[in-house]
């Protein structure tokens, strides 16, 4: 239960991205400058929540296979993006993100509290700016501005379902739960390197852009430090 009254915080981070989009659009500058920021904070939450837990339970089998599950599924639906065109496809790999996303928020708070609390901050950066991103793609082919954001807030749905798929791995033996959290690492890693990132270079890119990077990871290490 715990899980899903998080999620309500970046469900409606997607809910009111979408709104804002669709009042006014974001200059380019801004909105790289907070996928670096996302991307920080995303790092950082994976580096110091996730990757101890999978390093602590020393099973190089798990993390192998969890590892790769995790890699091999972001490249499918990397290709999945890449293969198929058009507002149906566009809708479908957006919602497989949301998906996973909180299917990885799930996994972390199987990790503990606090990593599920941090991953909440950090995936509520990532899924305000899918919901900026849609709604500028959705602009384009459907002129109602609340037909864009009701579609927006109904794949926003898709979080807490993902958050509820893992629920159950926490009753399963801690070897077999390092893997399912190896998965999300790859996910996470993923998410920064070839999404947030990859998106935000496509944009002006000034030193004070690309430093936001840097101070998302500080922000996120700052309260990893405070929360204790």
């Amino acid at each position: 239960m715990t899980v899903l009254l998080y999620t309500v915080i970046p469900v409606l981070a997607v809910i009111l991205g979408s709104i804002w989009a669709s009042l006014r659009r974001p200059s380019a500058g801004f909105v790289s400058a907070m996928q670096h920021l996302a991307a920080g904070v995303v790092f950082a939450a994976a580096a110091t929540e996730i990757l101890p837990q999978v390093m602590h339970q020393a099973s190089p089998a798990a993390t192998l296979i969890g590892g790769s599950l995790g890699v091999g599924t972001m490249l499918a639906l990397k290709a999945i993006e890449a293969r198929f065109k058009g507002p149906v496809a566009l809708l479908a790999a957006i919602g497989l993100d949301i998906l996973i996303d909180g299917l990885v928020l799930g996994l972390a708070f199987v990790a503990g509290a606090k990593a599920g609390l941090l991953l909440t901050i950090a995936l509520t950066l990532e899924v305000l700016f899918l919901g900026l991103t849609l709604t500028a793609e959705l602009g384009e082919t459907l002129k109602s501005r609340l037909k864009v954001v009701a579609t927006v807030s109904t794949l926003a749905i898709l979080l807490p379902i993902g958050a509820l798929i893992a629920t159950p791995v926490a009753t399963f033996p801690p070897v077999i739960v390092s893997g399912f959290l190896s998965f999300g690492l790859m996910a996470l890693l993923y998410l920064v390197t070839e999404e947030l990132l990859a998106e935000a270079h496509e944009k002006p890119d000034t030193p004070l852009i690309s430093a936001m990077f840097f101070v998302g990871f500080l922000i996120l290490l700052l309260l990893e430090e405070v929360m204790g």
